[in-house]
Protein backbone atom coordinates (compact mmCIF):
# COMPACT_ATOMS: atom_id res chain seq x y z
CA UNK A 1 0.00 0.00 0.00
CA UNK A 2 1.47 3.29 -0.81
CA UNK A 3 2.45 5.92 1.72
CA UNK A 4 -0.60 8.47 0.18
CA UNK A 5 -3.35 5.46 0.35
CA UNK A 6 -2.69 5.10 3.95
CA UNK A 7 -2.01 8.36 4.98
CA UNK A 8 -5.71 8.79 3.42
CA UNK A 9 -7.25 5.74 5.13
CA UNK A 10 -5.83 7.31 8.23
CA UNK A 11 -7.57 11.31 7.40
CA UNK A 12 -10.78 9.25 6.63
CA UNK A 13 -10.88 7.21 9.77
CA UNK A 14 -9.78 9.81 12.12
CA UNK A 15 -12.63 9.50 14.46
CA UNK A 16 -12.01 5.70 14.42
CA UNK A 17 -8.67 5.88 15.82
CA UNK A 18 -10.04 8.51 18.03
CA UNK A 19 -11.96 5.59 19.78
CA UNK A 20 -9.57 2.98 19.58
CA UNK A 21 -6.80 5.25 21.39
CA UNK A 22 -9.72 5.79 23.97
CA UNK A 23 -10.41 2.62 24.66
CA UNK A 24 -6.74 1.49 24.18
CA UNK A 25 -6.08 3.91 27.42
CA UNK A 26 -8.78 3.07 29.39
CA UNK A 27 -8.40 -0.69 29.03
CA UNK A 28 -4.59 -0.05 30.26
CA UNK A 29 -5.89 2.00 33.30
CA UNK A 30 -8.42 -1.17 33.61
CA UNK A 31 -5.79 -3.83 33.56
CA UNK A 32 -3.73 -1.96 35.98
CA UNK A 33 -6.38 -1.77 38.27
CA UNK A 34 -8.31 -5.02 38.01
CA UNK A 35 -5.95 -7.71 37.08
CA UNK A 36 -3.39 -6.90 40.47
CA UNK A 37 -6.74 -7.28 42.95
CA UNK A 38 -7.67 -10.48 40.99
CA UNK A 39 -3.81 -12.05 40.88
CA UNK A 40 -3.98 -11.00 45.08
CA UNK A 41 -7.33 -13.12 45.45
CA UNK A 42 -6.14 -16.78 43.91
CA UNK A 43 -5.93 -18.59 47.37
CA UNK A 44 -2.37 -19.58 48.42
CA UNK A 45 -2.52 -23.17 48.24
CA UNK A 46 -4.80 -23.17 44.76
CA UNK A 47 -2.36 -24.53 42.57
CA UNK A 48 -0.71 -27.54 45.93
CA UNK A 49 -3.32 -29.71 45.26
CA UNK A 50 -3.32 -33.04 42.78
CA UNK A 51 -7.24 -32.28 41.43
CA UNK A 52 -9.00 -29.04 41.46
CA UNK A 53 -10.08 -27.60 44.82
CA UNK A 54 -14.10 -28.04 45.39
CA UNK A 55 -15.90 -24.69 44.47
CA UNK A 56 -17.19 -22.39 47.20
CA UNK A 57 -20.39 -22.54 44.41
CA UNK A 58 -21.35 -26.51 44.94
CA UNK A 59 -23.74 -26.04 47.81
CA UNK A 60 -25.52 -23.46 45.46
CA UNK A 61 -29.00 -24.61 43.33
CA UNK A 62 -28.00 -26.04 39.89
CA UNK A 63 -29.88 -23.46 38.07
CA UNK A 64 -27.65 -20.95 40.22
CA UNK A 65 -24.64 -22.71 39.72
CA UNK A 66 -25.49 -22.76 35.91
CA UNK A 67 -26.18 -19.05 35.89
CA UNK A 68 -22.63 -18.41 37.51
CA UNK A 69 -20.47 -20.54 35.08
CA UNK A 70 -22.65 -18.99 31.92
CA UNK A 71 -21.64 -15.35 33.72
CA UNK A 72 -18.36 -16.69 34.86
CA UNK A 73 -17.10 -18.02 31.67
CA UNK A 74 -18.58 -14.76 29.34
CA UNK A 75 -16.33 -12.61 31.93
CA UNK A 76 -13.66 -14.69 31.06
CA UNK A 77 -13.55 -14.59 27.36
CA UNK A 78 -14.13 -10.89 27.81
CA UNK A 79 -10.91 -11.11 29.77
CA UNK A 80 -9.30 -13.07 26.98
CA UNK A 81 -10.52 -10.85 24.40
CA UNK A 82 -9.08 -7.83 25.89
CA UNK A 83 -5.72 -9.47 26.96
CA UNK A 84 -5.04 -10.24 23.40
CA UNK A 85 -5.96 -6.63 22.12
CA UNK A 86 -3.32 -5.56 24.98
CA UNK A 87 -0.75 -7.72 23.00
CA UNK A 88 -1.10 -4.63 20.92
CA UNK A 89 -2.27 -2.01 22.75
CA UNK A 90 -1.05 -0.48 25.95
CA UNK A 91 -2.06 -2.95 28.72
CA UNK A 92 -0.77 -6.01 30.46
CA UNK A 93 -2.19 -7.98 27.99
CA UNK A 94 -0.14 -11.80 29.05
CA UNK A 95 -1.47 -11.07 32.74
CA UNK A 96 -4.86 -10.01 31.81
CA UNK A 97 -5.36 -12.78 28.99
CA UNK A 98 -3.92 -15.40 32.02
CA UNK A 99 -6.64 -14.01 34.09
CA UNK A 100 -9.27 -14.89 31.95
CA UNK A 101 -7.68 -18.46 31.08
CA UNK A 102 -7.65 -19.02 35.03
CA UNK A 103 -11.76 -17.94 34.68
CA UNK A 104 -12.65 -20.44 31.89
CA UNK A 105 -13.72 -23.61 32.56
CA UNK A 106 -12.71 -26.68 30.40
CA UNK A 107 -11.36 -30.12 30.89
CA UNK A 108 -7.81 -30.35 31.74
CA UNK A 109 -7.50 -27.04 32.60
CA UNK A 110 -6.59 -27.23 36.45
CA UNK A 111 -3.49 -29.21 35.29
CA UNK A 112 -2.33 -26.96 32.59
CA UNK A 113 -2.74 -24.13 34.68
CA UNK A 114 -0.61 -26.06 37.37
CA UNK A 115 1.89 -26.63 34.62
CA UNK A 116 1.46 -22.73 33.38
CA UNK A 117 2.37 -21.74 36.76
CA UNK A 118 5.47 -23.25 37.61
CA UNK A 119 7.15 -21.45 34.90
CA UNK A 120 9.10 -19.22 36.23
CA UNK A 121 8.56 -16.15 33.60
CA UNK A 122 4.94 -16.73 35.06
CA UNK A 123 5.20 -17.42 39.03
CA UNK A 124 7.66 -14.82 39.39
CA UNK A 125 5.70 -12.04 38.32
CA UNK A 126 2.50 -13.22 39.75
CA UNK A 127 4.36 -13.64 43.03
CA UNK A 128 5.35 -10.26 43.11
CA UNK A 129 2.48 -8.76 42.99
CA UNK A 130 1.45 -10.90 45.93
CA UNK A 131 3.97 -9.40 48.00
CA UNK A 132 3.15 -6.10 46.76
CA UNK A 133 0.13 -6.30 48.84
CA UNK A 134 1.31 -8.67 51.60
CA UNK A 135 0.34 -11.79 50.34
CA UNK A 136 2.22 -15.07 50.79
CA UNK A 137 3.47 -16.56 47.04
CA UNK A 138 1.80 -19.46 45.87
CA UNK A 139 2.41 -22.79 46.71
CA UNK A 140 3.50 -25.34 44.41
CA UNK A 141 2.80 -28.71 43.52
CA UNK A 142 5.55 -30.46 41.64
CA UNK A 143 3.94 -32.89 38.95
CA UNK A 144 4.43 -36.60 40.43
CA UNK A 145 5.29 -35.32 43.83
CA UNK A 146 3.05 -36.65 46.68
CA UNK A 147 3.95 -33.84 49.43
CA UNK A 148 2.97 -30.35 49.00
CA UNK A 149 6.00 -28.10 47.68
CA UNK A 150 6.11 -24.88 49.99
CA UNK A 151 6.04 -21.40 48.65
CA UNK A 152 9.66 -19.87 48.00
CA UNK A 153 10.74 -18.01 50.77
Amino acid sequence: MPWDQLLGWLDDHRVLLVWLTVASGALFLASLIIVPIMVVRIPTDYFAHQHRPRSRFRDRHPIERVLLAIAKNSLAVLFLLVGTAMLVLPGQGLLTMFIGFMMLDFPGKYRLERWLVARRFVSKPINWLRRRRDRPPLAMRIPGDTDHVPPPA
